[in-house]
């Protein structure tokens, strides 16, 4: 099964927690704290695997969690870090934020990688808390929460040469006798629901891959026949091979097949229409087929003027004619045409970002009247709170006095007795 679009939720390691502890051993008096720190959470990384075609194993895992620090131990011992979890994914997926939708990156080539979510750093043991007005502090930090996203996972398929164009074209047949590739032939519309790819090879040794894409038809730009679905594998290509039936049994215009198919890729991407088309018709075997080819070749040199004529390939997959001076031209095309992926982007235009500082907490109140409190940052600093030693409970108060929670709690209309509820840990406010 082709799977090319999945989203997935993704959780990198919590750091260790920091430990407390004392150094009590013989012959040394007044030991001190000695809590060593947590170790680092380990990240989620995607790497592009060469074996990989599909984005198939996804679809039976969907939530991938890397490994949390080890916990700090005693004679200022650092707990161990977790490895990283990498998660192997095919060579022209593109990564999104399913929240923002906006990408977080592009692997392309083989051994490509990407951090998708850090893991946290591991808490500090009371080593760090020790100070002359405290030198025994019982003061320890939780690890850092790892980052947690959902993403959505889009490949769009590595190929040089693309093959478009109506149903019933001959793209299949085309891909089946220049390459090795088997798709599915049958004798009605829509025979190809997956895009297939296949490895030309040339006599004088040079080689390209081609893509065939399920056909087109107007109204795609709004969902009909297969839509846009698979359109984004042909993206990459450098040229686009644009097959028109020349039979007339199927289309009685070709001229105005190869009009439609133009006027709905500039609506899924205006970008695509500048892409270097090289017209391909095909079923030249047939009977009428040299007479349309004429016809077409008068329409196409009004409409562009005889200057600007497209490279016209006319070519029968049945009989062989047309396919190596296609083919050679194909690659001469490819050597001259500069990499879409990889090709520079320059903007004369000048865009100003406004920073927008994230408010550190929030404070409403429920329907039972408890106040609750929350927000990135404040909840980020009760979940490194070891809620099991007091001083550590006295250090987050703090924490929170200098944020300005109780003046925003009192701005509010709390109460001396209140409750007041950080996620699942509530408490007394008290003035």
């Amino acid at each position: 099964m082709f799977v090319d679009q999945v989203k997935i939720n993704i959780k990198a390691g919590n750091g260790g927690n920091g430990a407390v502890a004392f150094r009590r051993e013989k012959f040394v008096p007044n030991g001190g704290p000695a809590g060593g720190d947590g170790g680092r959470g380990g990240d989620v990384v995607f790497k592009v695997d060469s074996g990989l075609r599909t984005l198939m194993d996804f679809r039976y895992q969907r939530k991938f969690k890397a490994a949390s620090g080890s916990n700090g131990m005693n004679k200022q011992m650092t707990g161990r870090s977790a490895e990283n979890l990498v998660v192997r994914v095919p060579g022209g997926t593109i990564v999104k934020d399913t929240e923002t939708g906006k990408v977080i990156g592009d692997l392309v080539d083989n051994g490509d990688t990407l951090v998708i979510a850090k893991g946290g750093r591991g808490g500090r043991g009371n080593i760090h808390f020790a100070s002359p007005k405290n030198p025994a502090p019982e003061i320890a930090e939780n690890g850092e929460p790892g980052q947690e996203k959902s993403v959505q996972l889009e490949l769009r398929l590595l190929a040089d040469v693309g093959l478009l164009g109506f149903p019933s074209v001959g793209k299949s047949t085309l891909l089946s006798v220049v390459t090795s590739a088997k798709p599915k032939i049958a004798e009605y519309h829509f025979t190809t629901l997956v895009p297939n790819l296949g490895m030309v090879q040339l006599d004088d040794g040079r080689d390209f891959v081609i893509a065939d894409i399920p056909g087109l038809i107007e109204g795609a730009s709004q969902g009909v026949g297969l839509g846009f679905e698979f359109l984004r594998h042909v993206e990459r290509t450098k040229v686009l091979l644009h097959l028109v039936d020349m039979s007339g049994v199927e289309e009685s215009n070709p001229f105005e097949s190869y009009q439609k198919i133009n006027q709905e890729l500039s609506k899924y991407d205006p970008d695509l229409i500048k892409r270097r088309q090289i017209i391909v018709p095909t079923k030249m075997d047939m009977p009428d087929a040299e007479e349309n080819l004429k016809k077409f070749r008068e329409k196409m040199q009004k409409a562009v003027g005889a200057n600007d004529m497209p490279d016209i390939f006319p070519i029968s997959s049945v009989t062989h004619k047309g396919l190596q001076p296609l083919m050679q031209h194909t690659a001469d095309v490819l050597e001259a045409t500069p990499d879409p992926i990889k090709a520079p982007v320059v903007s004369d235009q000048s865009v100003t970002y406004a920073y927008e500082a994230k408010k550190p907490f929030t404070v409403e109140q429920d329907e039972d009247g408890t106040w609750v409190l929350s927000g990135e940052k404040l909840e980020r600093l009760f979940k490194m709170t070891n809620t099991e030693h007091d001083d550590s409970l006295i250090r987050f108060a703090r924490q929170m006095r200098g944020m300005g929670v109780d003046d925003a709690l009192r701005k509010a209309g709390v109460k001396n007795g209140d409750s007041v509820r950080i996620l699942d840990f509530t408490f007394e406010f008290v003035e």
